[in-house]
């Protein structure tokens, strides 16, 4: 049967990998401005796709602004194809949000230029994650094209149909053999006969229908200028197939017409059978995965709602420092650069973008906090205003850093009663604090202290108002503070935790009485991977924190109590050492357990001041039950996830024996995949999973639940434990023959990553809870949100003015001392609130997070609404909402599904 083969022109544009972002935009400019030229000059040359990527157009106008008119006239003569993402993001690692903005901004930025193209491109996304297709359709596309994660035993042609876990169906072409496998055509004539019989009627031919898609192109590659006259004479070496010149717009149009009857795939992809996804990429470089987790978590829930709350209240919301902070993350999100399979002086990069987005972030929140509690009328010579960005009234125990007079004094809420604190540890302060105060009036008299401390300290907050604030104040008249007491076990309403003489944990749930022993284990092992994947050591050395404890304290208040466990555990100093069975390092660890009045969260905090090389440590909680499957979090909702899998395993098995007479093999165990294959394995189904904000294993009738806020990746072992990593290291980026990635080294095997050793302090932190019942009762993703949703303290007195937080002339405050935007029921899980991008009206974004159970929820505002319904992902009208002065009704939403809702209020 004749076929019709589109040879799609395009690059790959890695912005870094083992080459800097910077030495990437330098290329582009030589690159880009000869696909101008190429296109301008030859009509024939039809398309050159710019690998999806408006962040491209950002970089090359930078630097050539006078190519901006050139570049329009190719985008609207469609022959440019650009966007519709900012840059090309890994979809396993990266939230919900980060994902929308990603594409808003890329179509935003490509409509500047002309229309982007509608397709979900992702050529090089390590997986993909089970709701794309609902965001897809959310953006108005019905068509996506990828690479990884399909395998042959899932389906058998390259066009498919995908069904997300919502239900929601995209389109497919899946390029089975990768976006660069048309880059090098031969020029010789038998060269050329023997490339394109092979890599594409053959390869890319596979599962194909009549038409064929062969990208040409590859990493920063150039644009093959000849490339209309190597495709004529192909087509004329053979007549009998029709060869073009085409885009994956056309391709798309081409399959569809023939109406194929199409397979379906469901869920998320994430197989490396044909092609490697890397699973366990999520703990490489585990301090920049921390620091991508805790900001990511800081935008979304606490400085977009709070400058939301700042603009409701009259103050300017800032749209450009917002644009700049998600690009920074776009950049950050690139495949390689979230997955950190990158260098180390890329990942420099990295950190320094993150470092941006944090500074940038936390001045925002310092300026708007301020400009809050300033506006309040209120006489007291200092306040604290408490801000609470979720929907949903709180009580909370805030652990915040402040400046406090060094003398007694209550805090009072709003309505004048006393509010419990505890100062956790502090310092003397006074010179610097004092020297650093400048008076703008000098002529104005306000409150000095004789004392200052610089003071962590654990505040009890009481019903502070839901998407609003209340502002506390100091009276020196008494005191509310708690102090400290020793203790030797910790508890609160929830929990009773002892610490055992080996270094375990015994935590006791008090609302049914389980105790679970063995609890909170350190485990420490040998890492033989690279920068892409974690495998076990071929020689492997495990050690465990039980009887390794040498010292510990505990202290405890009516509000706040905490346990420090100090650990030395005795590991190898490399893979060398580990192979010999021998371990000449310590490794000190100090594990920090908190319990908050009224918290049912328990609070962990592991330091590692890190000196050993290629390995791991992760720690592990037991749930003393059985179950075969999790649960966790993908973008917008919660899945289940068989602890082992079970049907890939016997798939994967069953070619391991088939390979087990081949002559290459390692250690006679594992197939070698130097060559792609339709019936070998690229990596093994193993079950290191991500989530996005907690993993659980249950039962009927209880169950745990983990809230990482560093590295997000997990285990389940024996189907009772839950292992979560907390870091891991290597020395190089690309390594070959891994137990977990047999055959070739993925990345460069030559680049050394001394940095990704990690030889430093480190910290990461977690939460820890158990619960009764069923896992739709404890409401987990709705304690996750609230755990990574911090309420914060804001502190003000005219004495701090100055470097401290910059000076500001002084205002006549008239607001209330508390105020609620609006509230919800609490329900459906809060994913994005902000202001409009282009209106004077507000985003709010709600997803279920039950597990098969259809919810909905109220919205109740304190302003009347003007107008409210439900929009898209690019904002625009989608359907009517129930409304009436003050509250919206939100329809039952189902499995993993989410709404965006537009409202304006007087």
């Amino acid at each position: 049967m004749a076929k019709k083969i589109h040879v799609v022109p395009h690059f790959h544009w890695d912005r870094e990998w083992y080459f800097t972002t910077s030495r990437s935009k330098v290329y582009l400019m030589k690159d880009l401005g000869d696909v101008l030229e190429t296109l301008e000059n030859d009509p024939e040359f039809k398309y050159f796709m710019l690998d999806a990527q408006g962040s491209l157009l950002d970089d090359y106008i930078k630097w050539r602004p006078e190519d901006e008119n050139r570049i329009k006239r190719l985008v609207q003569a469609h022959r440019l194809i650009i966007g519709p993402w900012y840059t090309q993001s890994d979809l396993m690692l990266i939230s919900a949000e980060s994902i929308v903005r990603n594409m808003y901004y890329g179509m935003k930025t490509c409509l500047k230029y002309g229309p982007y193209m509608n397709v979900g491109y992702v050529p090089d996304s390590f997986g993909m994650s089970g709701n794309m297709p609902q965001i897809y359709n959310q953006f108005g596309i019905k068509d996506t094209l990828f690479w990884r994660g399909v395998t042959n035993d899932m389906v058998k042609h390259t066009d498919y149909k995908w069904r997300g876990h919502d239900g929601s169906e995209v389109f497919v072409t899946q390029i089975p053999y990768g976006y660069y496998i048309g880059g090098n055509i031969p020029e010789d004539e038998e060269d050329a006969k023997k490339f394109w019989q092979n890599e594409c009627l053959k390869k890319a031919g596979t599962g194909a229908t009549d038409n064929i898609y062969f990208p040409n192109g590859f990493d920063q590659a150039p644009i093959r200028k000849n490339l209309v006259d190597l495709v004529k004479k192909q087509q004329e070496a053979d007549p009998e197939n029709a060869y073009v010149i085409s885009c994956i717009e056309d391709y798309i149009k081409d399959v569809k017409k023939a109406h194929p009857e199409l397979e379906e795939v469901e869920g998320e992809l994430i197989l490396g059978k044909h092609s490697r996804v890397h699973k366990s990429i999520f703990s490489s470089r585990s301090d920049l995965k921390a620091l991508n987790t805790k900001l990511q978590n800081y935008v979304a829930n606490v400085l977009e709602p709070l400058l939301t709350m700042s603009y409701s209240l009259g103050n300017e919301y800032p749209h450009g420092p917002m644009e700049t902070i998600w690009k920074l993350f776009f950049e950050n999100a690139a495949h390689d650069s979230i997955g950190s399979c990158i260098s180390d002086t890329a990942n420099e990069d990295v950190y320094m973008r993150y470092k941006q987005i944090r500074d940038i972030a936390e001045a925002l929140v310092e300026l708007h906090t301020r400009l809050i509690s300033t506006s309040v009328k209120n006489n007291a010579d200092m306040t604290i205003t408490m801000f609470n960005t979720l929907p949903t009234k709180r009580n909370d125990v805030v652990i915040a850093k402040l400046y406090l007079p060094g003398t007694t004094f209550a805090l009072k809420d709003a309505h004048g009663n006393n509010v419990d604190y505890t100062i956790i540890e502090s310092r003397d302060l006074t010179d610097y604090v004092l020297s650093q105060t400048i008076k703008l009036n000098p002529s104005k008299q306000f409150y000095v202290p004789e004392k200052v401390i610089e003071a962590t300290v654990a505040i009890s907050a009481h019903n502070l108002p839901a998407m609003g604030y209340e502002q506390y104040t100091l009276d020196f008249t008494c005191s509310s503070n708690k102090v400290l007491e020793d203790t030797n076990d910790i508890e609160n309403e929830y929990y009773s935790i002892h610490l055992e003489d080996d270094g375990t944990l015994t935590i006791t749930d008090k609302r049914n009485g389980h105790v679970y022993k063995n609890q909170a284990i350190l485990e420490e092992n040998g890492d033989g991977g690279d920068s892409f994947n974690y495998s076990p050591a071929h020689q492997d050395l495990i050690t465990y924190s039980k009887d390794h404890l040498v010292e510990s304290h505990a202290n405890k208040s009516d509000i706040y109590a905490s346990l420090k466990a100090v650990y030395k555990m005795p590991i190898p100093c490399d893979l060398e050492e580990r192979a010999l069975g021998q371990r000449s390092l310590e490794l000190p660890i100090t594990m920090t357990v908190a319990l908050r009045k009224g918290s049912p969260v328990i609070d962990f905090k592991v330091h590692v001041d890190n000196v050993g090389k290629s390995h791991r440590l992760c720690i592990v909680f037991d749930a003393q039950l059985i179950s075969k499957v999790n649960f966790a979090d993908e973008q917008f909702g919660v899945i289940q996830r068989e602890n082992v899998h079970t049907k890939e395993m016997a798939l994967y098995n069953e070619a391991l024996e088939k390979s087990k007479t081949a002559k290459e093999t390692v250690n006679n165990a594992v197939p070698l995949n130097f060559q792609q294959s339709q019936t070998a394995w690229q990596e093994p189904p193993i079950s290191i999973e991500p989530t996005q904000s907690f993993v659980s294993l249950s039962d009927e009738t209880r169950g745990i639940a983990l809230i990482p806020q560093g590295v997000r990746e997990y285990e389940v072992i024996d189907n009772h434990s839950i292992r979560l990593t907390l870091f891991r290291t290597y020395s190089f980026m690309g390594k070959e023959n891994l137990i977990y990635r047999p055959g070739r080294a993925s990345g460069e095997r030559i680049i050394e990553t001394k940095d990704a050793e990690l030889q430093k302090s480190l910290d990461f932190t977690f939460g820890f809870m158990t619960f009764d019942g069923d896992f739709n009762d404890a409401n987990i993703a709705n304690l996750a949100k609230a755990y990574n949703t911090p309420i914060i303290a804001r502190e003000y007195a005219e004495f701090l003015n100055g470097r401290l937080i910059f000076s500001q002339m002084e205002v006549e405050g008239d607001k209330s001392n508390t105020y609620s935007l609006f509230t919800t029921e609490n329900n459906l899980v809060v994913s994005a609130i902000k202001k409009a991008e282009d209106k004077n009206a507000y985003i709010i974004r709600l997803y279920n997070g039950k597990f098969h159970q259809d919810i909905s929820d109220q919205l109740v505002f304190s302003k009347r609404i003007k107008k409210a319904y439900y929009t898209n992902l690019k904002e625009e009208y989608e359907g009517h909402i129930e409304a009436d002065d003050h509250t919206l009704s939100i329809k039952p939403l189902s499995h993993c599904k989410f709404v965006t809702i537009y409202v304006e209020l007087d």
